[in-house]
């Protein structure tokens, strides 16, 4: 069975949070926590290099030890560590990390003081008051637990889409090699970019006699067949993913495409609008009466109803068809639009590569300019900059800028924007920085009108450029704090500074509806990788699918503009 870099992540994540849950060195917890994030954003398929006889690449921070894990993975497809570690913790203790709020610390002191196995007993302790009794929880904790549990219960497993993104990259791959195949297409809510797929569509097209369907049931990654048919099958692959399969003929290819990619609000609307014209609309094509007029490509089907065609991203039902009827569909960014990146780490800081390592690697990606901001100082988790540190590295930055060509560094600093709305700028450094991005790191838990007078502090700082990952959330790990952002929008518009979306799968922060409110408000957003090593740049494909969900065209984006532009606009916010 293929080996995916989102397995290998995975195992070591799950091996770090046992390692945290039995008390073990933190800097052990540490380097596997590191190995799952370098090896899950390696932009190749590490179980593919190793398949064809090629050396493991060096990989920041994984030596020895963690490189013959990787191997026994690929070739094993098991971890004889996690083994171990899964037969000294229950395994039910585990399913408390899949409850938002609790971490490996939290269910630590759970497990081991209050003997909590199970989401059942956390629920039995929090609704008696035990948990608020721990240190370090309380009341307010206590509630939070409670509620998270409650809605866990009623939530069906999500993957986030970058980790979706490596299983149905495979399984295209493998079904478009099927003799007799024309046409294979992801639908669903991962052609249209969600942020988190529950499951994965996919249409075919192939000749009668093609045995698509049969490779498909037999794929070695499938774990399970639900069902199997001539024109549809389901199956749940070995990472758990359920994967739903259509074999359609090629004149209803764009009807069955444009019905199996949704969104059901969207689909509802358009066979509304249909059915106003005396047509039907079904995954078979566009009729009228029983005479099929259209329906070989998503195009046809569209303009049957008066429309042009819609972008998947778009397809909501929050305002699409009414901008299509009214030719007000915006055209919405691609990745080619980007000039630069405001949002890198190096080796300084928390970051895995040299400074000229990012350099080129931004360059090779075709981006022009790229801003360096490590973290401040009082970050001390990722090894922020003392005056000092920050200082070589803005010398460095000018050695660079004088050596390198087609691409310009520019200085800049994710500071710290503390609990009372001050910032952590470097002391005697700001005037040498070209942009001051924001972040809010710690006190995710302040009530909504002071995480939001906190912010809005920050922001009329002379020096603030840019307001990093905006919500704080981690999807499917951490909750967004609760601000109000509509006024952080319409503050970033008179104050002249920008939002980011921040393009780590794990973020994708800005949301799309609040980018789609940015927009309507005049407030520009940055796409940024958030890059904490060469690869990281592959993130910005993420970021752009997300931009593209909230509407934003290329202007609306600051990091579409040549460097000149940039810096017109920086100096305009200082």
């Amino acid at each position: 069975m293929p080996i995916h870099n989102a397995d290998i992540a995975a195992i070591f994540e799950e091996i770090a949070d046992l390692l945290e849950i039995e008390g073990a060195n933190p800097f052990r917890i540490r380097a596997y926590r590191n190995a799952a994030r370098v090896v899950g954003e390696y932009g190749r398929e590490l179980g593919a290099l190793l398949g064809q006889g090629a050396d493991l690449p060096k990989l920041p921070g994984i030596g020895a030890d963690l490189s013959g894990k990787i191997r026994e993975i690929v070739t094993t497809g098991h971890c004889a560590l996690l083994e171990r570690l899964r037969g000294e913790v229950p395994a039910s203790v585990t399913e408390l990390l899949k409850i938002p709020g609790l971490g490996p610390k939290k269910v630590s002191a759970l497990y081991h003081d209050l003997a909590v196995e199970t989401p059942e007993q956390l629920l039995r302790m929090a609704r008696e008051g035990r948990i608020r009794q721990l240190h370090g929880f309380g009341e307010k904790t206590e509630a939070s637990i409670l509620q998270a549990i409650e809605a866990h219960g009623n939530k069906a497993r999500r993957y986030p889409l970058a980790a979706a993104t490596q299983y149905a990259t495979a399984l295209l791959a493998y079904l478009q090699h099927v003799p007799g195949v024309h046409q294979v297409t992801l639908a669903g809510s991962y052609r249209r970019r969600r942020e988190t797929v529950g499951d994965l569509d996919i249409l075919v097209s192939a000749v009668s006699s093609s045995p698509v369907m049969q490779r498909f049931l037999g794929y070695d990654e499938v774990a399970e067949i639900l069902s199997g048919g001539t024109t549809r099958a389901s199956v749940i692959l070995k990472s758990g993913l359920q994967v739903d399969l259509r074999l359609v003929e090629d004149v209803s290819y764009g009807a069955a495409l444009q019905y199996f990619t949704g969104s059901k609000q969207h689909s509802i609307a358009i066979r509304t609008l249909a059915q106003e014209r005396g047509l039907k609309i079904n995954e078979y094509g566009v009729f009228q009466g029983k005479t099929r007029i259209a329906g070989e490509t998503e195009e046809s089907v569209y303009a049957a109803i008066g429309l042009p065609w819609i972008a998947p991203e778009l397809r909501e039902d929050r305002g699409e068809i009414e901008a299509a009827r009214a030719g007000r569909l915006p055209h919405l960014i691609e990745l080619a639009d980007l000039r630069g990146d405001l949002h890198a780490h190096t080796l300084a800081s928390d970051g895995h590569d040299s400074l000229r390592d990012m350099a080129l690697a931004a360059q090779a990606r075709g981006l022009t300019y790229l801003a360096i901001t490590d973290h401040s100082s009082r970050l001390k988790v990722a090894h922020g900059l003392d005056p000092l540190r920050f200082r070589r590295q803005l010398d460095e930055i000018d050695r660079l800028n004088a050596e390198l060509a087609g691409i310009t560094l520019l200085k800049g600093s994710e500071v710290e924007i503390l609990e009372d709305g001050s910032l952590d700028l470097p002391e005697g450094l700001t005037d040498r920085l070209d942009i001051v991005i924001g972040a809010v790191h710690s006190h995710f838990g302040l009530p909504r009108a002071k995480q939001t007078e906190r912010i809005l502090r920050a922001m009329d700082h002379q020096r603030f450029t840019l307001l990093a990952h905006p919500f704080g959330r981690l999807i499917n790990e951490r909750e967004p704090i609760e601000v109000d952002m509509q006024r952080i929008i319409r503050a970033a518009r008179t104050r002249g500074c920008w939002l980011e979306l921040n393009a780590q799968p794990q973020r994708l922060d800005l949301p799309d509806t609040w980018c789609q409110m940015a927009k309507a408000e005049g407030t520009l957003v940055a796409v940024n990788s958030d890059a904490h090593g060469t690869a990281g740049f592959d993130d910005l494909l993420f970021g752009i699918g997300q931009a593209r969900r909230g509407w934003l065209a290329a202007d609306d984006v600051v990091n579409t503009r040549s460097l000149a532009d940039l810096k017109l606009l920086i100096s305009a916010t200082m």
